[in-house]
Formats: structure tokens, sequence, C-alpha cells
């Protein structure tokens, strides 16, 4: 079982992120997943000023999550779910075995990267006509990743893998979806809610995933 080690420990794998940040959670759920011990440091987004740490860390984007192993800094989130999986990936694998399937996978996440999260952006932050057209996009880019989903339990079939890793923190903000905009996932996307409800029976997404009312509030 993963272990989230109390800062200040000396540790072998170290996690800086700030925990309402859904791409730093889908390093915390790569890694419980795999079960990988680990120290997380907490990086506060709310205040303007990054860290020594962060800036030591990640001197290009001073942005988290931050992977440090052996002293060395992983970052961007997609990149480094990929590094915890070619580093302890040994019984259980995130990533398809097959290389065209793991092309796939991540095209999609590329997708989540810069179609889901800027439309959702737009949505919760204008108003009007812009916020009705951002509504509809995002309803959109949501069905086209059901229609990947289809019918199996989760992204690359039975087995929780990495591109349920890379979207399931997005999942904290449907909620939001609902109250910020009155989407109604479960009839607009009845196949991705009942993915999003088995992903959450999962210990290793229960225990990073906010709840998703607090999460909206945040935002």
């Amino acid at each position: 079982k993963a272990m989230e080690m109390e800062a200040g420990r000396e540790s072998e794998v170290t996690c800086v992120d700030f925990w309402a940040n859904e791409f730093g959670m889908r390093v915390r759920i790569a890694l419980r997943e795999l079960g990988v011990a680990f120290e997380y440091v907490e990086e506060d987004l709310r205040v303007r000023e990054r860290s020594d740490l962060v800036r030591r860390m990640n001197p290009v984007l001073h942005m988290v999550p931050i992977l440090i192993h052996h002293g060395r800094p992983v970052c961007g989130s997609v990149n480094i779910v990929e590094y915890i999986d070619e580093v302890w990936g040994e019984e259980t694998r995130l990533l398809p075995g097959d290389p065209a399937d793991r092309a796939d996978a991540r095209f999609w996440a590329d997708f989540i990267d810069h179609k889901v999260f800027s439309t959702q952006t737009k949505f919760f932050t204008s108003k009007g006509e812009e916020k009705e057209a951002a509504k509809e996009e995002l309803v959109e880019h949501l069905k086209r990743l059901e229609e990947v989903l289809g019918d199996k339990c989760f992204f690359s079939g039975d087995e929780f893998g990495f591109l349920d890793v890379v979207f399931i923190p997005f999942s904290s903000m449907f909620y939001g979806y609902e109250q910020h905009g009155g989407i109604d996932l479960e009839a607009e996307c009845p196949k991705l809610t009942r993915w999003e409800k088995r992903c959450r029976e999962r210990e290793s997404v229960s225990e990073v995933l906010p709840d998703g009312k607090v999460q909206y509030e945040l935002h």
C-alpha cells in the first residue's frame, strides 16, 4: 500500500503539489496505484510567490506537480505519470503494452490537457454567450471521451490505467459543471458518470480526490 510520509523526513520519493491541483492529483494517484511510498510537500498555489523548493526543482516554469526521485526532479504531470510507470510498474503497468494503444492513450491525454482543461477554464471564467458557447464545447469534449470509453469499465479495458489516471482528477469539477452551468452529466454522459463512480471506489483515487463542493468553491 502506498504511504504518504510526513514532510520533513528523508525520502527517496517526494511529491510537491497543491491538494486541489487536478494535474498533481494524477501524480499522487499513480504513486498510490503502484504502491510507491512518498513524502508529500504542500505548495499553496493561492500564495503568489513560489517556494524556494519549487524554484530550485522547476527553475524553468516554477510549477507543480514536481516529483523528486533521489534528489532529481521530474516535471509535467503526464510526463511524471509515465516516469512512475516506467520506474515502478513492474507488476502493474499503467500504460498499455501495445505501442499503438500507448500512442492512442497519449493522444487522448493531450486532448484532455489542451481541449478539456482550456474549455473548462473558459466555462468557469466567462459570462453570457461566451459561457454558453464554452458549456456546449465542454459537453462535446466530454461526449467524445465517453465514445473513447465506450462500454469498457476503464479506458484501457478491464484494468484501471494511464488515461483513467490522467482524466479522473477532472471529475472533481463535475459538481461545479452542474452548479455553474446546469450541466447534467448523468443525462449527457451516463457511461462517463458510471466510470467516475468505479474509479472513486479505488483507494488510490478516493484518498486523493477532494469533495466536489469544496473543489468548486475553491475555484
